[in-house]
């Protein structure tokens, strides 16, 4: 006899009409009803007399229906002991440092409503560690950006956006309406360091190895662009300053917006954090 069936039960018994029992567990009828007739055959009685007028409890219902409620409130009481106990919920996300993407504003607003009791610890990285910190042990999950190696991890892609190429504003390339990677093989390009995921640099590289100041932060490959006229790529949908300009490059691949933890951890914050964001990215 499960606490899940119990309540399903409890919820009939008060409300005396599957329907609106099911509309107040947020689940369809037809499952309901199927387990309340497991409970039945488990008890070995019928517990509700179904008729065209409606519900009603049997003597066997209305005495597991109090047997339920007490011990349902029972479970409440330890399971609120026990989180007590356990002290408050932390999980630590690492972010890419990329704070201008207006999904992590939204996710941090519905992770605010729907699990109020957790508290968030947020690690901003830069560009040299797509992971955040994640294979240091330094985070329990990480939003960020793909592709990068992923061994030993598991990854749920939560959005793609298109890419393109950051140039300065006054550039005659900046005029045009999209551009093929092809037509900056000429150009200087911004480099992560040396010992950066290859995945990663090879992505953000065009494919191609590149000569051109190494940077570690978004902030450094706008700077590079706007200085020294060093061509950056970037996801396509984000404002960016007035000196600079984004066009869109028709032959680079969508860059993948992911949310990542290692492999077979079963934190289940973790797997509550990672639901909430794929139904905000996904909106």
């Amino acid at each position: 006899m499960e606490l899940r069936t119990l309540r399903y039960f409890v919820a009939v018994a008060e409300e005396l009409h599957f329907g609106r029992a099911a509309a107040r567990l947020h689940m369809s009828q037809p499952p309901l009803s199927r387990a309340i007739k497991r409970l039945e055959a488990d008890v070995g009685a019928l517990l509700l007399a179904r008729s065209p007028a409606g519900v009603t409890l049997t003597p066997v219902g209305r005495v597991l229906l109090d047997e339920a409620r007490a011990l349902l409130d029972r479970a409440d009481l330890v399971r609120d002991r026990v989180s007590a106990a356990a002290g408050p919920a932390t999980l630590t996300v690492g972010i890419l440092g990329d704070g201008t993407d207006p999904g992590i504003s939204a996710l941090a607003a519905a992770h605010r409503r729907g699990r109020p009791g957790i508290d968030i610890r947020v690690r901003d990285t830069d560009l040299t560690d797509p992971t955040c910190g994640l294979r240091a042990g330094l985070v329990d999950v990480a939003l960020t950006r793909g592709p990068f190696d992923e061994t030993a991890l598991t990854v749920r892609v939560l959005r793609t956006d298109p890419v393109g190429a950051v140039l300065r504003a006054d550039d005659p390339l900046a005029r045009r309406a999209r551009l093929r990677l092809a037509e900056l093989s000429d150009r200087r390009w911004f480099r992560f360091p040396p010992g950066t995921d290859p995945a990663w640099q090879s992505y953000w590289h065009g494919g191609s190895a590149r000569e051109g100041p190494v940077v570690r932060a978004v902030q450094e490959c706008l700077q590079a662009v706007l200085w020294n006229g060093t061509v950056g790529l970037a996801p396509l949908g984000h404002e960016p300053p007035a000196e600079l300009a984004v066009v869109p490059l028709v032959d680079m691949a969508p860059s993948r917006v992911v949310a990542v933890w290692n492999e077979g951890d079963t934190n289940p914050l973790i797997r509550s954090f990672v639901e909430t964001a794929t139904a905000v990215y996904r909106r």
